[in-house]
């Protein structure tokens, strides 16, 4: 059970029960008493047949057990619980550089994150509004956010790899998305803003999720995107994948032969991005890796912590208590208390 109540000064009604506890004491060493005086033994064995006393104790325990927990109902008890959120962005970024071709990863690295990336629109909630941007020597937005899921999924299937690496680009690219997308909301409302509890306009959490092999080597440096996402109050989280065996061939002198070129993987600028935007900052090396860590990411994303009155709960273990008390009395004692 949860221990956050939205009334907790409703709690001190506790203080009841706790006397009634010592009331009931009290009269257990009083009835004691009486009962010493009771000289003919043999008279008081046959009109008061044995029983445990115990049992007593049991049948009263658990009486005001239930009462403690009517109290506790009564101060509206709250747990936190994971519910899908109905307003948010998110924006993938997909490396889609000539070094994506590595087959470090089987069967590449870019067929295991199309796969990864399809499988995590399964597993966010359908009111999610997803977009795509695809880069290499340039940051493209192939889809603007939408709740459109399956375009997505075209999209990522019909990625293509060029040559170069714009990880800078590509986050202000799903920035401007995010500025600059026109989300109707179900009650009319535009740019994805809707009222808060004091009927102010808010905007829709967003993320940006980047999921590259590399460094930047062209556009504008990494580093340039990190202060306009915190402006944007857009966390950025990053993903790096792949090993440091990673290698493609490449016909690097035009004989049309060509020649094996090492594509390690470079974390430090993803690290770098993700830690100081708020976001999240993964390494994966397998497409098994990789498919957890958008599964976590859909999780994380897809829902909310949001606090839940539970009043039910107690008021159902308050019911049990009671009807175990009427049981206990009606099988030992013949008598409802």
């Amino acid at each position: 059970m949860t221990w956050t109540f939205l009334a907790p000064a409703r709690l001190w009604l506790l203080i009841g029960v706790g006397v009634l506890a010592i009331v009931y004491a009290l009269l257990q060493l009083r009835g004691t008493k009486y009962a010493v005086r009771f000289t003919n033994i043999s008279l008081l064995d046959s009109v008061a047949p044995k029983r445990p006393r115990w049992r007593r104790h049991v049948v009263a325990a658990v009486f005001l057990l239930s009462l403690s927990v009517m109290v506790m109902a009564y101060a509206q008890p709250a747990d936190e619980v994971e519910v899908p959120v109905e307003r948010a962005t998110v924006m993938l970024a997909i490396d889609t550089s000539l070094s994506m071709e590595a087959d470090d990863i089987d069967p590449s690295r870019i067929e295991a994150a199309q796969t990864a990336a399809i499988q995590f629109l399964d597993t966010i909630p359908d009111g999610l509004h997803v977009g795509l941007v695809t880069f290499n020597g340039e940051a493209v937005v192939q889809v603007s956010p939408t709740t459109d899921h399956q375009a997505v999924r075209d999209a990522i299937d019909e990625i293509e790899l060029d040559e170069s690496t714009a990880i800078g680009e590509a986050v202000f690219a799903s920035l401007d998305a995010i500025e600059t997308t026109s989300l109707v909301e179900e009650d009319g409302s535009e740019d994805g803003q809707g009222a808060d509890e004091d009927g102010q306009t808010s905007e829709p959490p967003a993320t940006i999720v980047v999921m590259s092999d590399g460094e930047t080597t062209v556009g504008r440096p990494t580093t340039a995107a990190i202060p306009e996402a915190q402006a944007a109050g857009i966390p950025v989280s990053t993903i790096s994948f792949g090993t440091p065996e990673g290698v493609i061939e490449v016909d690097i002198d035009g004989t049309g032969i060509p020649s094996p070129v090492p594509v390690p993987v470079d974390e430090g600028a993803l690290r770098e991005l993700a830690e100081e935007t708020g976001g999240k900052f993964f390494t994966a090396e397998t497409a098994g890796e990789l498919s957890e860590v958008y599964a976590d990411l859909g999780k994380e994303i897809g829902s909310e912590t949001e606090e839940v009155e539970v009043t039910a709960r107690y008021v159902g273990a308050a019911l049990v208590a009671l009807a175990l008390t009427a049981t206990l009395s009606l099988v030992w004692f013949n008598r409802v208390p």
